[in-house]
């Protein structure tokens, strides 16, 4: 085979625009958010039109495989003889749309605004799915085969926890031989410059429940002679985090990898705009670890982070309580060396050293994942660098994103394969938030950055 993809590849891919798109925003139209039970019927209903989708290119063995929760569609094409095999991940559930009233428009019902496509979804991560689909079908179309064996891996519950995919992965060991496991679920530098991420980081997050009375209490009658669950809560949330953005919990930084000499010196050489990046947020200052940069603080530092707290009255005017209960959700980022169990443990065990009296504590554990690192110099990597220069026209940055994603560490860890980690949206894509987009121009060049790089690793070492 060529080193390319063919000037039919192109020629089909201008031919089915108007197809392809339409399939695009049809993917989109399906709420499916992992999170929430009542969408369970919408995260199958994904799982099918991916299905159906994989079916009608000439993907193999298409199954919507049971996993005790949203199910993994799996597929495969294994007819190129002697090449390696790679395995695609992708996910096909979306997160919560909250806050619904900041959105410009309905969040899944898509909207195309210039060179935009808005919907939950549309980046994180339906577009990079549809985008692996699309390229496959083209070759397949063009070519009548493909330059390396291709098995599809997309699940239903990454954005939350991906809590049965470890189990699917432990059970399907031999059907996912491979030699490489590319992951598009990431997205491009500032300024929208192509990048490919080698480091992620891992994530171990908590409930910390703090109970008092069986009911609120008159603060008049009770005030001053029993414990308060919210200010307990406050006082505990306070002790995890010091003012200098260090992390209290003893024994939190013993498996943290230190950045090397050559680390910094990476991340210092990016083209980083920290005001430009502070103005985006609408924040006055940055703020975060002493002695780190803040792309050093975004992708190679651990953090603790309260991402929710309730208990009490909310409504308005006053209601003279003290709460019963109070609760608060906690999240750590982890990078390369730490352990989400051992983290959750010494949280444990810490939020049990300062509690106050008067209150029972329950920390709970809920999911996590561990970090990823992948060397630039692998050779699948420099086939991607090579990849997304050939179609983008510029040599790709390398980053290590702050994000998560748990199953890049279950791909090493339980199948012993290198990850590449190859997205294309846009830094400005509003995931997981209000209004979120894809780049077609990212999408559509990606189409062609994917079939390119099946034939920059068809001579992958194996």
């Amino acid at each position: 085979m060529s080193d390319a993809p063919s000037a039919a590849f192109e020629a089909f891919l201008a031919a089915t625009g108007e197809r392809r798109m339409e399939s695009y925003l049809s993917f989109l139209r399906i709420p499916s958010i992992s999170g929430l039970p009542e969408h369970a019927a919408d995260c199958r209903a994904a799982a099918e039109f991916v299905a159906r989708e994989l079916e009608a290119m000439g993907i193999e063995h298409v199954e919507v495989a049971e996993t005790g929760g949203h199910p993994v569609v799996y597929g495969d094409w294994l007819h190129a003889v002697g090449a390696p095999t790679v395995i695609v991940y992708g996910h096909y559930d979306v997160q919560p749309v909250d806050p619904l009233d900041l959105w410009e428009s309905a969040p899944f019902e898509p909207l195309v605004v210039g060179d935009r496509l808005q919907a939950r979804g549309a980046a994180d991560d339906k577009g990079q799915v549809h985008l692996h689909l699309r390229a496959a079908e083209a070759l397949l179309a063009t070519s009548g085969g493909l330059p390396v064996n291709l098995k599809f891996v997309f699940e239903g519950e990454e954005e939350s926890g991906s809590v049965n995919l470890d189990r699917w992965l432990e059970a399907n060991r031999d059907r996912l031989a491979a030699d490489v496991v590319v992951i598009s679920d990431t997205g491009f530098f500032d300024g929208n410059r192509p990048a490919i991420t080698i480091g992620l980081r891992g994530l171990a997050a908590v409930q910390i429940d703090l109970y008092g009375s069986p009911i609120d209490l008159h603060s008049g009658s009770y005030g001053g002679t029993v414990q308060n669950p919210l200010n307990a809560l406050c006082g505990i949330v306070a002790g995890l985090k010091g003012p200098d953005g260090r992390i209290l919990v003893p024994g939190f930084y013993d498996d943290v990898r230190p950045l090397t000499a050559t680390d910094r010196e990476a991340f210092a050489a990016l083209p980083f705009d920290e005001e430009a990046y502070r103005d985006a947020t609408g924040v006055p200052d940055l703020v975060g670890e002493a002695g780190y940069t803040t792309l050093e603080r975004r992708g190679a530092r651990p953090t603790l982070d309260v991402n929710g707290i309730w208990g009490g009255f909310a409504g308005a005017g006053s209601k003279t309580i003290i709460p019963a209960h109070a609760h608060a959700k906690i999240t750590c980022r982890l990078v390369a060396d730490q352990d989400p169990g051992r983290i959750t443990r010494l949280i444990q065990a810490h939020v049990a050293e300062i509690a106050p009296p008067g209150v029972r504590v329950e920390v709970v554990a809920q999911h996590g994942g561990r970090a990823s690192l992948t060397p630039i110099d692998h050779p699948a990597t420099r086939a991607a660098a090579r990849a997304l220069e050939a179609t983008f026209g510029t040599a790709p940055l390398y980053i290590r994103d702050g994000g998560s994603i748990p199953v890049s560490a279950s791909f090493e860890t339980i199948l012993g394969l290198p990850v590449v980690l190859l997205g294309f949206t846009p830094p400005d894509d509003h995931a997981h938030a209000p209004n979120e987009s894809m780049d077609l121009r990212n999408y559509e060049t990606g189409i062609r950055t994917v079939a390119r790089l099946w034939y920059e690793l068809a001579d992958l070492p194996r």
